[in-house]
Formats: C-alpha cells, sequence, structure tokens
C-alpha cells in the first residue's frame, strides 16, 4: 500500500468548513458534546446545506475529470468523531463528491494528520487549528462564514493577497515600522532581491503544475494577485514571481484602494488575505480565508 498520496493537489478540509453546520454547532455551544452527538445521529439522514468552501471544493475535484486522471486529492479532517461524522459523508455522497479519505478525531485538532496525507493547503473555520497549521509550515487559511456566492462557472478563480500570504511579511514589517515612504525606499532598493516565500507559495505552485496540464487557451483555473502595493514596489514582485517560476495570470497593484471591488470584478472562488480588516470587507462579495500569519496577526504589545 501507497505510504504518501503521490503526484496530486491535496487540499484538507474541515467539515464546518465544507458544510453549513451552524445549527449543530449551536446545539454543541449551548449544550455541550453528548447533545451535539445525539443531534447529529438524530439528523444523520437530512442533508446538510452547502458551506462557504464547497464550491471551491467541487471545482478543484472537477479538475480530475477534466484531466481524466486524479491530479486533486480532498480529505475531509473534522474535529467530530466517526459517529458524528456519518451525517457528513452521507452528505458527501449525496452531492457526489469524490472524498473518500477521512480523519475524525473526536474533539481533538486535526493538524498533526496534515503531513502524513501530504496536504497542500488546509481549511478550515477553527482558527487555532489554522494557526496550528501555519507554525507548522502548511498552507492555511480559517474560512469566514457570509461570502457571496457567485455565478456558476466551470472556470476556478482564486486570488491571493502578496505580503505575509504569498511572499514573507519581511516588507510589511518594514512599512509597519517605518511608513509608506520607508516601505518605498526599501522596496526599490531590493528591487533585484527576491521575497522569501510565504505560506502560500507551495499551494501556488502546486496550482502552477496543474495549470500546466491545460492547454494555454483553455485552461479552467485562473488565479490572482490582489495587493495594496503599487509602484515602485511592484517590481521586487514580478522579479521575484519569475525567479520562482510561478506564473500568476492576473496581478492587481491596487495602491491602498479597497480590494472588494477588484475581487468581485475578478470574481474569485476564494480570496486568501493575512490581515483580518481586508478579509472582513472582501467575505461581502467573495468567500474569503483569513491566513493569521505574519506582523499584522502578532499580538500587540
Amino acid at each position: 500500500m501507497a505510504n504518501v498520496i503521490d503526484d496530486k493537489l491535496v487540499l484538507a478540509i474541515s467539515s464546518r468548513a465544507l458544510f453549513d453546520l451552524s445549527e449543530s454547532h449551536k446545539v454543541y455551544l449551548s449544550s455541550g458534546v453528548e447533545a451535539y452527538r445525539q443531534y447529529q445521529i438524530e439528523h444523520e439522514d437530512e442533508i446538510l446545506e452547502p458551506g462557504d468552501a464547497f464550491p471551491l471544493v467541487e471545482k478543484l475535484l472537477n479538475l480530475n475529470t477534466r484531466l481524466g486522471r486524479a491530479r486533486v486529492e480532498v480529505i475531509l479532517v473534522s474535529r467530530n468523531s466517526a459517529d458524528t461524522g456519518l451525517r457528513v459523508f452521507n452528505s458527501i455522497h449525496h452531492y457526489g463528491l469524490s472524498i473518500s479519505r477521512a480523519a475524525f478525531v473526536g474533539g481533538r485538532s486535526p493538524y498533526p494528520y496534515l503531513k502524513a496525507f501530504g496536504c497542500d493547503l488546509f481549511l478550515s473555520t477553527h482558527a487555532e487549528d489554522v494557526r496550528n497549521a501555519l507554525e507548522a509550515g502548511f498552507a492555511a487559511a480559517t474560512i469566514l462564514s457570509g461570502g457571496a456566492s457567485r455565478a456558476a462557472s466551470d472556470e476556478l478563480r482564486i486570488a491571493f493577497d502578496g505580503d505575509a500570504v504569498l511572499f514573507s511579511d519581511e516588507s510589511e514589517r518594514v512599512y509597519q515600522s517605518g511608513g509608506l515612504a520607508a516601505f518605498q525606499a526599501s522596496e526599490r532598493e531590493a528591487a533585484r532581491e527576491p521575497l522569501r516565500g510565504g505560506p502560500f507559495k507551495g499551494f501556488l505552485a502546486a496550482l502552477n503544475l496543474l495549470q500546466r496540464e491545460f492547454p494555454d487557451d483553455a485552461c479552467p483555473i485562473r488565479t490572482a494577485l490582489v495587493t495594496a502595493r503599487s509602484a515602485p514596489a511592484h517590481e521586487r514582485v514580478i522579479r521575484t514571481l519569475r525567479e520562482w517560476d510561478i506564473r500568476l495570470d492576473e496581478s492587481l497593484f491596487l495602491g491602498g484602494l479597497t480590494k472588494s471591488a477588484f475581487l468581485e470584478a475578478f470574481a474569485a472562488d476564494v480570496f486568501f488575505d493575512d490581515q483580518a480588516g481586508h478579509c472582513e470587507l472582501a467575505r461581502e462579495v467573495v468567500a474569503t480565508g483569513h491566513v493569521p500569519h505574519g506582523i499584522s496577526n502578532e499580538p500587540s504589545l
């Protein structure tokens, strides 16, 4: 038997990111674990409504059909027990999602299993699990509720912030300590020095490999950088991506403009950003994943 999942982009997702479990979660919060367990058993034949990350999962899995082979794997990782998780698997079957592997960890964090599954990305609604995954070196984000569903389309569109997401937070630290002028001067001076990779560099690279398996004029995956940077800070970003040999289909250098309208225009299926304020605005128009990484997420002294 295989020891790892080779040659695949692997997404690990929690049950509450995949499905709408808000009602049962209220039971858990108000009445505890045993009441939650009983509620799930009593309702296990009732199909759950799709959650905020459901469209993303559906489109990722559809790539396998387009390619004629399994290049994407989605794994369910859940704080549920297998007993309470039966309702989730019943819903997976109902929607025809090709998800066969799972880790039910009975109230504990599932992040220790990410390495064993070879995960490229972890999505959850549990912020602590996401932080633990990021600290362990995985791309991870907290899926925020409330994201508007975009119009039905076969194209998968993923948008990323730059600093502290695709790139390290080294430049953001200069900005927060010295202001815009210091940031621009630093970026101009370091324009030919590639930025260090951030937590989502590996996931973007894996997406790039998938994109290269499709014809250039018929690729169903589209990526975008949506950043508050502007000239002259754009050059270092462009040269960094060139050095990494990673392609982004669109790059939006907004110079501090609010990102929401641009994310809506791009029609993102999901947007990843490290700053909570940006995420709160973005979640009103697109599904949004908060990446609690870097200086903007460090405790204030």
